[in-house]
């Protein structure tokens, strides 16, 4: 039996909580969980949310909602709830109905199997194809291929987190959904499970197309994190040595073009390329030392550790 403390980022979700309410109620007599907590993170919803919640919760203790000063966003709302749930296992979802808490059980006996974090696989989305599912599929494939972590569906809130894998994981932009990728580069373990989705049947959603470019551009900066963080020199010194050779085989054209083809110095662009690419490679080495001292400073002055031991016991 688990204790589990259920996040919920809500945003303008007053038709689906009372429903939510009941549906999560129900939680407690299943024999896989011992103990229940479930945090309503109120991200500035601008309807009668907090009051609904607050109206259908009188009764439960349990039952918490947190207001955000103002809109922040689910990756925030996210980990504000992480921050301030009080068991071991924290269950992420979204609060439009379209997750199912009859599913947190499954995500529970999985994660009794030694894993570390349980994802939801929303294997028959309800959600229109061209506009959410296409992209979303689009997005997945090339999330799994740049991280190397194969998922199916990472766009699913509905995933079981041990908490102990959560310390230390600061999030911003929409990394929430990212989690599984940074707990599995650090060694843990991860796996997903087929979860029910059902039809949005009350407001809008929030996410559109667009944000498939957000997410896009979070997990490459999120790679570069994982792979040069340590030694960003590498990556900086790579790009500078790169412009280097660029500029030498600019001199060497313009040479062969001035000598061998008659070509004066002035008559191809081949002159001020290589002055570009001198400066690019000299600005990149230099913002490599930069990056360097940061990296440095950032663990020397705040007396962290550049590895990790895993738990022998």
């Amino acid at each position: 039996m688990a204790n589990i403390s259920v996040v919920i980022p809500i945003y303008n979700e007053e038709k689906s909580i009372s429903l939510l309410i009941e549906k999560l109620i129900q939680l407690k007599e299943e024999p896989t969980v011992n103990s229940l907590e479930v945090l309503f993170i109120n991200d500035g919803s601008k309807d009668k949310t907090f009051e609904v919640i607050s109206e259908n919760i009188l009764a439960y203790d349990n039952f918490k909602i947190i207001n955000l000063l103002r809109n922040y966003g689910q990756t925030a709302a996210i980990a504000a709830g992480i921050d301030i749930a009080s068991n071991n296992i924290i269950i992420t979802m979204d609060g439009d109905l379209q997750n199912d808490p009859a599913d947190i059980p499954k995500l529970l006996i999985k994660l009794d199997e030694g894993f570390d974090v349980v994802s939801g696989w929303r294997k028959n989305r309800k959600d229109p194809f061209l506009t959410k599912v296409l992209p979303s599929k689009i997005a997945n494939y090339l999330i799994s291929w740049i991280s190397g972590v194969y998922l199916h569906d990472y766009g699913c809130t509905l995933k079981a987190y041990r908490k102990k894998v959560l310390e230390g994981v600061n999030l911003y932009g929409e990394m929430h959904r990212f989690i599984p990728i940074l707990t599995s580069w650090q060694g843990g373990k991860v796996t997903e499970i087929p979860v029910n989705h059902h039809s949005r049947k009350h407001g809008k959603s929030n996410y559109g197309l667009s944000r498939t470019f957000v997410v896009i551009i979070d997990l490459i900066f999120i790679k570069y994190l994982e792979k040069h963080f340590i030694h960003p020199i590498i990556l900086f010194g790579g790009f500078s040595i790169l412009n280097f050779i660029l500029s030498i085989v600019s001199f060497i054209l313009m040479i062969y073009y001035k000598y061998w083809n008659g070509d004066s110095f002035i008559q191809t662009p081949l002159p001020q390329l290589i002055v570009i690419f001198v400066m690019t490679g000299m600005l990149s080495l230099f913002m490599g030392f930069l990056a360097e001292i940061l990296m440095r400073t950032y663990f020397e002055s705040q007396n962290k550790k550049s590895y990790r031991i895993t738990n022998n016991n």
